[in-house]
């Protein structure tokens, strides 16, 4: 396959943060968006049914787009179907993983914050990356479900709750040695200065979009270039995701066809 452009799959709008890196690293690759917004939020579901879910969205969402790569820029579906897509599909697909290893490695405290969707905080993929690269270190594991609508409201251009994210946050600070934090959902990004000024110091805020990109940019072959907004799929028409994805270079979005 050749001159296709470059798609980033996700739940709802938390991909976006894997396209602000993307753009900086791929400035002239065409780009098409794809999202699961009918069954937001991925992380309240059951293993099992996102697996196939995931699955069927993005494999629409491929044929759709005609894409080249597929950037899966969710942690929950990386955690789960990256293996199922990669023996389904013929083109590259990157996934997403929390930044534990830089974290564990920039700490100047050794104690970081993992934030992320209860899903991602408890699954075994999690606990095995903090064995491995964080077992020196201690790890606050917080899971933040809400923010997750809190940056899908940002993106619709309403203001994020000050209350909802002081109370996401608030385990993370029992600690006055905790200095980093992982934002281990690709939504919470979108939140950073939300973020930084509900914490109570300064904090070192750390997201695998700019190493998503890194790795994208390696395997990602035949792109086609940029020639205008980029196409952009849901699986829920919802006109508030408009000016939104607008802000990040996609048109108007079209709704997946689901076989």
């Amino acid at each position: 396959m050749s001159g296709g452009p470059i798609l980033v799959f996700d739940s709802g709008v938390g991909g976006l943060s894997v396209v602000t890196a993307l753009r900086h690293q791929l400035p002239e690759a065409a780009l098409v968006y794809a999202c699961d917004n009918a069954m937001l939020p991925y992380g309240l579901r059951e293993d099992d049914w996102l697996v196939a879910r995931i699955q069927r969205v993005c494999e629409a969402a491929v044929l759709a787009s005609r894409c080249v790569t597929l950037v899966v820029a969710c942690n929950t579906a990386s955690t789960l179907a990256l293996d199922a897509l990669r023996s389904r599909l013929t083109i590259p697909v990157v996934g997403t993983v929390p930044a534990i290893k830089p974290a564990a490695a920039s700490s100047r405290s050794g104690h970081f914050g993992l934030l992320a969707t209860s899903a991602t905080v408890a699954r075994p993929y999690t606990l095995g990356l903090i064995e491995a690269f964080a077992a020196h270190c201690r790890v606050t594991r917080v899971a933040a479900d809400e923010l997750v609508r809190e940056a899908e409201r940002w993106l619709a251009g309403e203001a994020p709750d000050p209350a909802v994210i002081r109370r996401a946050l608030a385990p993370l600070w029992e600690d006055p040695l905790l200095d980093t934090v992982v934002l281990g959902c690709t939504h919470f990004p979108l939140l950073r200065d939300f973020l930084a000024a509900a914490a109570p110091r300064e904090i070192a805020w750390i997201d695998s979009s700019e190493a998503i990109a890194r790795r994208t940019a390696q395997v990602a072959r035949g792109v086609a270039p940029r020639r205008g907004p980029g196409e952009s799929h849901v699986t829920a028409l919802d006109p508030r995701l408009t000016a939104g994805l607008a802000r990040f270079g996609f048109a108007e979005p079209r709704l997946l066809v689901l076989d």
